[in-house]
């Protein structure tokens, strides 16, 4: 594969190819052998030669090509290795004549000639790429080089020209060349081969029985998502199994001795369970602070995790669970209309990088202070600045929202739901 030096070498070789099948020519003309062959921008390639025949091949545009920016080169990398895809171009050459003392009958016969040579020599060899630069690595590349004519309108042509300034229009054509192949020099990497596929060296696990599918939740009373001491239900298909594991897994979730490796809540399903519906109980403060106090609020990804001796574990899908947080008290429930500061406590305990904000009517009010303190039974205490409250007849409802996952501001302990009596506020 070519390196750097791939462009000039390009235009190099381009040049020496016209240069040669102008020399060879078993059948000269006057006006075509002796033209020069230059490799100048149109604006000062006809003071370089002023009089005689001229061919100026000018590079003005590189281009991407996209079939080869996602995969290595073939042979570049084997099965499991690290390689980085080149830098695959196509180049753009405006290719101008000028005829004997600016002849337009000389030049069009130099034009006819190189567009007759380009189109008997539609690819450069690797020799020619190779004597004119041989430490570009151009001829090494898989691909070859191909030339092929490159139509451009009246219109691109004209604003082509027109960017070259002072330089006067002369008979001009467009090639394109591809594909040039640049290494990238990003360092590879090359696993060690493979001793042995699995523990006893028995290669992969295959199953005839296909995996559990998790479709959906149905929570306590109705409510749209979980909270702390809740009864969840997992619906699904092909749920019941040997040593099924209901996994939870939560960014938050880390050992004390880890801060940056979440680790999975793992619970095992109450019994009662069957093929489409399976139960399993969050721990809440009152069961056990300690574990209740790992639950951080938002969404968890919910798994089923099938265990059998002397095989790897089999998951199923994960589903998106919220676990809602709770409002312990609001402080003050009752206040005049304006400014108002409110002091709440919620269970679980806020973590320092969770998201919290509270839902006041139609305001969202970021916590101006979040105390949480050391013991884990106890609530976190947040205060919330509330600007120009207004009196209206029926009290606020409250909500907290805790990465993007809000407090249930409902009870449906009756039989009607009705708003939650600790979650209002009342503006007189």
């Amino acid at each position: 594969m070519s390196n750097s030096n791939a462009l000039a070498t390009v235009t190099a070789t381009l040049k020496g190819l016209i240069e040669e099948k102008l020399a060879s020519d078993p059948h000269p003309d006057p006006d075509i052998s002796g033209a020069k062959v230059t490799v100048s921008p149109p604006s000062v390639a006809r003071s370089i030669n002023a009089n005689s025949g001229q061919i100026n091949i000018f590079l003005y545009s590189t281009q991407h090509n996209s079939a080869f920016s996602n995969f290595p080169m073939p042979g570049e990398a084997k099965n499991g290795e690290r390689a980085y895809p080149p830098l695959s171009l196509i180049l753009k050459y405006l290719i101008t004549v000028y005829g004997v003392d600016d002849n337009d009958i000389s030049g069009q016969k130099l034009m006819g000639k190189v567009m007759s040579l380009l189109h008997d020599n539609p690819v450069l060899e690797r020799s020619d790429i190779d004597n004119v630069e041989p430490d570009s690595g151009l001829h090494r590349q898989i691909e070859r080089v191909r030339i092929t004519p490159d139509s451009l309108s009246l219109d691109d042509m004209s604003k082509l020209w027109s960017s070259f300034q002072s330089a006067e229009y002369r008979l001009s054509t467009s090639y394109q060349v591809s594909v040039v192949l640049i290494e990238s020099l990003r360092i590879q990497s090359a696993p060690l081969p493979v001793l042995k596929r699995g523990k006893h060296d028995q290669g992969g696990t295959v199953t005839a029985a296909p995996l559990p599918v998790l479709t959906g939740f149905r929570f306590s009373n109705q409510r749209p998502g979980a909270e702390l001491g809740d009864t969840v239900t997992l619906l699904g298909e092909r749920l019941t199994g040997d040593e099924t594991i209901i996994r939870l897994q939560h960014p938050l979730l880390v050992e004390p001795t880890d801060s940056s490796v979440p680790q999975p809540i793992d619970l095992r399903p109450e019994t009662g369970g069957t093929a489409s519906e399976l139960t399993f109980k969050i721990p809440s403060h009152a069961d056990d602070a300690a574990i209740g106090s790992k639950w951080p609020a938002g969404f968890y990804a919910v798994s089923l995790v099938i265990q059998r001796p002397d095989t790897p574990s089999l998951t199923s899908n994960a589903l998106s669970m919220p676990l809602s947080p709770t409002i312990a008290t609001i402080k003050p429930t009752s206040a005049p209309a304006g400014d108002v500061e409110l002091t709440i406590e919620c269970l679980p305990q806020i973590r320092p990088d969770q998201r919290v904000m509270l839902l006041f009517g139609d305001q969202m009010i970021q916590s101006s202070e979040i105390n949480t303190p050391a013991n884990p039974s106890a609530p976190s205490t947040m205060k919330f600045s509330v600007v120009k409250a207004q009196t209206r007849s029926a009290p606020y409802i409250v909500r907290l929202r805790i990465d993007g996952v809000d407090s249930i501001p409902v009870d449906f302990s009756g039989n009607t739901p009705q708003f939650a009596a600790n979650q209002m506020v009342t503006i007189t």
